[in-house]
């Protein structure tokens, strides 16, 4: 069978990657340092992204203004280990079996071989450093989540080791302060610490970034940093408290009514009972205060990073990858957390900044997808592919061609058998038992409005549906963890 010459030439190029020895990635093509900033529960109330009109991020707004900020970027599922996973291994949670916190990546067949993204730099020659919370982890609860599901073979180095990602977490003496028990057993709670930020275990984890980023090394780079904040609990040092005085603080816009023309498989995923519990208490205020404290302390860490690599030997060879893992919903559809797939649980910041190839303060308005980050980065660095089947689409064009037409669009995963597919003007919504949601943010930003019903837009939902993923895989079963 004779392909057409365009099919011939990219069967070529990937002939040309796989026959390559692992670690010599292609000469011609130059391999960056990279720095890869994950921050955890961070929703679109960034500045340059308009999420919540008293945001202060002026250092993740300055890291956009270096590079390519992609406005319309959406997580693989909306909640920290799917979409980790999904990210570091280049596979949809429909494809893996991994949809919720407590399945280990490490245990799913389809993964047996895979290569996650870290070990896949290490192969090809990168010194893998990494802190902080990159793969699922928890601050709290027990000691044996500070570990989490780490990949400890990929890294040269990790902080605080190889089997911990993260440091012990700051608390106030008794907690809940602000909240109650029956949510997360306590840690779903906002209030200010009398400490310094050097007590926190974020600004540990910078610090001791930022002492790899004073470094020259032998080898290019990957160094991995994983900020915790704005996670819950909301607790922050007293100043970045101060700097949203509770009588100023603006609740998100939400409607009263909001679920009313929504299924029931997509009521169910809205916690309203905490959103009941929050309101009844007068706490919603405190609580949109903790996150925009814990947001303001995330950003002050953001700006210690690249204030070390703007001092450092790498400043001008070393390519940013800066995500959230997920969205989040701070009362809009009555809900509170992530797991559920509207706009506000699935819109993540995506920033991209390469010396070599984007222009400062330019914009991509197409949907994209963190799981694009694995496939960008294979061609960016000039690596070769992984063993498994990556699933993403490189962005790598984007970067010199941010306003070129796309038909793209982002799925989100939330569960077995239930997707939401952004386009660039619509959401559709589909449930594992065939109900639906659609919307148009042309004219209805907050999605309050399910048109799912209106015979006119039908043929806009079978174009969405088409794009639906057509592997729904079994959840991994949970084994005990040694």
């Amino acid at each position: 069978m004779k392909f057409p010459k365009h099919i011939q030439l990219a069967l070529g190029f990937l002939i040309a990657l796989l026959s390559q020895p692992v670690g010599q990635a292609a000469e011609s093509v130059s391999r960056p340092n990279v720095l890869f900033i994950a921050v955890d529960d961070l929703n679109d109330w960034v500045g340059v992204l308009g999420g919540h009109p008293q945001a202060r991020t002026p250092n993740m707004d300055r890291l956009a203004r270096r590079g390519l900020l992609f406005t319309k970027a959406y997580c693989s599922a909306p909640s920290c280990n799917p979409s980790r996973s999904s990210l570091l291994t280049g596979l949809r949670p429909s494809t893996t079996g991994i949809y919720a916190n407590a399945h280990d990546w490490r245990q799913a067949p389809k993964l047996k071989g895979a290569v996650t993204l870290p070990r896949h730099f290490k192969n090809n020659g990168y010194l893998t450093l990494g802190t902080g919370k990159l793969f699922h982890a928890h601050t709290f609860f027990d000691k044996k989540n500070l570990s989490g599901y780490p990949d400890p073979d990929a890294w040269a180095d990790y902080f605080p080791s190889k089997t911990q990602q993260m440091p012990r977490e700051a608390v106030p003496e008794k907690w809940p302060v602000n909240s109650s028990q029956k949510f997360y057993g306590g840690h779903f709670d906002w209030s200010p610490l009398q400490i310094p930020n050097d007590e926190m275990a974020d600004a540990k984890v910078v610090s001791w970034a930022a002492r790899q980023l004073a470094k020259s090394h032998e080898q290019p780079l990957f160094l991995s940093v994983g900020i915790y904040r704005p996670h819950v609990p909301w607790y922050a040092p007293q100043k970045y408290f101060d700097r949203f005085p509770l009588e100023e603080v603006q609740l998100p816009k939400h409607l009263p009514d909001d679920l009313d023309d929504i299924p029931a498989a997509g009521q169910a995923m809205a916690k309203r009972q905490w959103h009941k519990w929050i309101t009844e208490n007068g706490q919603w205020k405190k609580a949109v205060q903790g996150y925009l404290a814990s947001l303001s302390f995330a950003d002050d860490m953001v700006g210690e990073l690249l204030d070390a690599l703007d001092n450092g030997p790498m400043a001008n060879d070393t390519l940013i990858i800066f995500w959230g893992d997920h969205g989040y919903h701070l009362g809009e559809k009555e809900n509170w957390e992530k797991f559920a797939l509207w706009e506000d649980t699935t819109h993540v910041p995506l920033i991209i900044v390469d010396p070599r190839r984007t222009q400062p303060g330019t914009r991509c308005e197409s949907p994209v997808s963190l799981l694009d980050l694995y496939p960008t980065l294979v061609e960016l660095c000039g690596l070769g592919l992984p063993p498994q089947t990556l699933e993403g689409r490189s962005l790598a064009n984007r970067l010199t061609k941010p306003g070129a037409k796309s038909r793209r669009v982002a799925v989100t995963t939330q569960g077995r058998g239930n997707h939401a597919v952004r386009s660039s003007r619509h959401r559709y919504i589909r449930y594992a038992d065939g109900s639906e949601e659609l919307y148009d943010h042309k004219t209805d930003p907050h999605e309050w409005n399910n048109l799912a019903g209106d015979p006119s837009l039908a043929k806009v939902k079978s174009r969405l549906a088409k794009r639906l993923p057509a592997v729904n895989a079994e959840p991994i079963k949970i084994k005990p963890r040694p």
